[in-house]
């Protein structure tokens, strides 16, 4: 996006243009992009329009000189397999670009053993913090490794039992909400292909999903699909070729949903005819194959926002308590589950 017009061709542009443009005062901008202080989220939100709209960039030589920093970032996370990780990526980048900072990224592959290796990369970088999305044996090694190098960590997408600052998605009432809408369709059999084992969020979804058939006194089905396209796609091919077939399938990640949706095909039943198909996350085509599919979606932009807003609290010396914060999902209901029984089933 282009710069504002500051009334003059190539004029720098200053904080108190970023301040004019929002309609603030430069040391609120000030404490948007540093996180010296606690903003709102409309406040916050217009300074980092404001930001982008002129293109403001900070003093960041002059800024590290004064706070022998080095205003750089660390992202670690498993963004490649992932394609939900890798849209937190770039709105991690976003944020800490508008504060100032530059993003380093390092890929874990959600291995324990690169994990750590990457972050005693990333420290030995001298990075101002770290966001990372931990694997599900981070508590291990890496964990404690970032708690004993005291550099500030924020814990992003995936909870941990540690007294780190987290950010991440609702889970759990959201999944059991999820399972309820199809239950409440009158499904009987319903499927759950789970996540990874040792991740909050397959815990969280597979409890929301147990919860919600046990309050109808129905039997589960839980199939263990690794947050794998490959794994999923094997398992729900066994459970929905075998006699007695469940009618409604929740799917726990965008990953395990393309593998659903191929075994699905390969077998021949249509969605939602044969199978209604509810899924958490709410890939960019959901809503482009037919039929759309109904899912929950993060809000991937809050999430990002809220983590480097945390982290730039740490780096400017706060030291209060860790706070664990979720943001709630949304459901997109789009054409993918219908009644049992109903006549669209076929």
């Amino acid at each position: 996006m282009a710069p504002a017009d500051n009334g003059e061709a190539g004029a720098v542009v200053t904080m108190a243009d970023v301040a004019r443009l929002a309609g603030v005062n430069p040391s609120t901008v000030s404490h948007v992009l540093n996180g010296t202080r606690a903003v709102s989220g409309p406040t916050r939100e217009a300074v980092l329009a404001a930001v982008e709209r002129t293109g403001y960039r900070q003093n960041t030589l002059a800024r590290s000189l004064a706070r022998s920093a080095t205003t750089t970032l660390g992202l670690a996370s498993g963004f490649v397999a992932n394609p939900h990780l890798a849209a937190l990526v770039t709105s991690v980048e976003r944020a800490a670009r508008a504060a100032g900072y530059t993003l380093v990224l390092a890929d874990t592959h959600d291995d324990p053993a690169e994990e750590l290796r990457v972050l005693h990369e990333l420290a030995g970088r001298r990075v101002d913090g770290v966001v990372l999305a931990p694997s599900a044996r981070a508590a291990e090694e890496a964990l404690p490794f970032l708690a004993g190098s005291r550099l500030p960590t924020v814990l992003l997408d995936r909870f941990a039992d540690a007294p780190l600052d987290q950010v991440g998605p609702e889970g759990s009432a959201a999944t059991e909400a999820l399972t309820a809408h199809l239950l409440d369709l009158g499904h009987r059999r319903t499927a759950f292909v789970a996540g990874l084992e040792g991740l909050s969020s397959t815990t969280e979804r597979r409890d929301g999903y147990l919860r919600a058939v046990a309050a109808r006194g129905l039997a589960p089905l839980v199939l263990p699909g690794a947050s794998d396209t490959r794994t999923a796609e094997e398992v729900v091919t066994a459970a929905f070729s075998a006699p007695g077939r469940p009618t409604a399938v929740v799917v726990g990640n965008n990953s395990m949903t393309v593998g659903t949706l191929r075994a699905l095909r390969a077998l021949g039943l249509r969605l939602p005819a044969d199978v209604a198909l509810v899924c958490y996350d709410d890939p960019e085509w959901a809503d482009l194959v037919e039929p759309r599919l109904t899912a929950l979606a993060q809000d991937v932009p809050a999430m990002a926002t809220r983590a480097v807003q945390m982290i730039l609290e740490r780096i400017a010396g706060s030291d209060a308590p860790p706070r664990r914060e979720r943001v709630a999902p949304t459901l997109r209901h789009r054409d993918s589950c219908c009644a049992a029984g109903d006549p669209a089933r076929g």
